[in-house]
C-alpha cells in the first residue's frame, strides 16, 4: 500500500469514499486506515435536505486531521436528493439551497470540489432539463459569490431521465452558466460504460478522453470514481462492482492508473464496502498493481 505521507514526486492519488459518522474529521482515519491519498466524503446527512451547521471546532478538527494524515485533496459528493432541474417547485426550491448550503461547508472546510448528478429531467425533456440545471446553478453561484469550490458536474449513466450521459450535454449546461470558471466535471468509469462509452479497449479509452477533451476540455476534469460495472455496455444503468469483477474489464482501469493526463486527478472508489472496508484496500491493491514503474515515478 503506497502511504498518504509519501514523496509528492511518486504520490498516486488513489483514495474511496468515506463515512463521516461521528463527526466529518473521523472521515481521516478511516482513510488513513484503509491507505487513501485522496478521499470524497458527504459533508452532511446525505438522507437529509439540511444538517446541523458547521461549528469551528468541527472546521479546526478537520483540518487538523487533514494536516496529520496528508490526505489531499478531498472532494466532496452533494447529496442525491439535489435535483436542479426538478419539477416539483418544492424540490427544485429544496435543491437549490441545498447546493448553497453544501458549496458553503465545503468552502469552510477546504474541500476542493463538490461533484453532484446534474439532475433527472422527470419527463420535461433533455433540452428543458439542462436549461433548467443552468438557471439553477446561477441561482446557486449568485447566492454564494466567494466561495471558492468548483460546481462539479459528474456524467452519468443515463439511467431513467438523467441528465448528463454524453458529454454534449455538460458542455451545453457550462455554456449557459455565466460564471464558467467555477464549473469542472467529474467523470465515473461505471458510468462512462453504461452510458455507451465502450472504454474497455485501448482505443475505446483513448477515444473517450479525446471526446472529453474536444467537447469539454481536459483542464474541467477535477475527479474520477473508479467503479467497475455490473451490467453491459450502453445499459444506461448504474450499478458498481469491484474492481476487476465487472463487465469493464482491467484495460480501463490500467489506462486510467497510468495516462499521465490523469496523474494529478483524484482516483474516487465508490464501490460496496463494509464496516472493515476490506474491499476498498482490495480495490486499491488491484489498481496498484495495474501501475507500471514509470507511472509510479511521475
Amino acid at each position: 500500500m503506497v502511504p498518504a505521507n509519501q514523496s509528492p514526486q511518486r504520490r498516486i492519488l488513489l483514495g474511496a469514499h468515506m463515512s463521516i459518522a461521528n463527526g466529518m474529521h473521523t472521515a481521516f482515519r478511516r482513510g488513513a486506515q484503509v491507505g487513501c491519498t485522496t478521499m470524497q466524503v458527504f459533508v452532511k446527512n446525505n438522507t437529509q435536505w439540511t444538517g446541523p451547521p458547521l461549528t469551528p471546532e468541527d472546521v479546526r478538527l478537520f483540518r487538523t486531521e487533514q494536516e496529520r494524515t496528508a490526505i489531499n485533496p478531498v472532494v466532496a459528493h452533494a447529496a442525491y436528493l439535489i435535483n436542479l432541474c426538478a419539477r416539483d417547485p418544492v424540490t427544485l426550491k429544496r435543491s437549490r439551497h441545498a447546493l448553497i448550503d453544501e458549496l458553503q461547508r465545503c468552502d469552510a472546510l477546504g474541500i476542493t470540489a463538490l461533484i453532484l448528478h446534474p439532475g433527472a429531467h422527470l419527463g420535461a425533456g433533455e433540452e428543458e432539463g439542462i436549461k433548467r440545471i443552468a438557471e439553477s446553478l446561477a441561482f446557486v453561484h449568485e447566492r454564494t459569490p466567494d466561495v471558492r469550490v468548483l460546481t462539479t458536474l459528474e456524467c452519468t449513466a443515463g439511467q431513467g431521465t438523467a441528465v448528463g450521459y454524453r458529454f454534449e450535454h455538460l458542455r451545453r449546461i457550462i455554456d449557459r452558466v455565466e460564471e464558467s470558471n467555477r464549473m469542472a466535471v467529474c467523470l465515473d468509469t461505471c458510468h462512462l460504460f453504461a452510458a455507451g462509452y465502450d472504454i474497455s479497449t485501448e482505443e475505446g479509452w483513448e477515444s473517450m478522453l479525446h471526446e472529453f477533451n474536444e467537447i469539454l476540455g481536459l483542464e474541467r476534469l477535477v475527479a474520477v470514481h473508479v467503479n467497475d460495472s455490473r451490467r453491459e455496455c450502453g445499459a444506461r444503468v448504474d450499478r458498481h462492482e469491484h474492481i476487476g469483477k465487472g463487465t469493464i474489464g482491467l484495460t480501463a482501469f490500467r489506462m486510467l492508473m497510468n495516462d499521465p493526463r490523469c496523474a494529478d486527478i483524484p482516483k474516487i472508489l465508490e464501490t460496496p464496502k463494509s464496516d472493515d472496508m476490506h474491499e476498498d484496500v482490495e480495490n486499491m491493491n488491484v489498481l496498484r498493481a495495474l501501475i507500471t514503474d514509470a507511472a509510479s515515478a511521475m
